[in-house]
């Protein structure tokens, strides 16, 4: 392999990786959004219900 083959893999390694971390980064904070979006949108709910009856 000669030194520009080595490069052009380094180059095409270092694009994958730079992908892969991308696309965990957002992964993680769908992961950790998603929840909390729906808790707030349940609570919120909620208190527009309890407003809307009791008050």
């Amino acid at each position: 392999m000669t030194a520009a083959e080595q490069t052009l893999a380094d180059d095409k390694m270092r694009a994958e990786i730079a992908k892969l971390l991308a696309e965990t980064k957002q992964i993680s904070l769908n992961t950790f959004l998603s929840p909390f979006l729906a808790a707030a949108g349940v609570m919120g709910a909620t208190a527009a219900l309890v407003k809307l009856l009791l008050g």
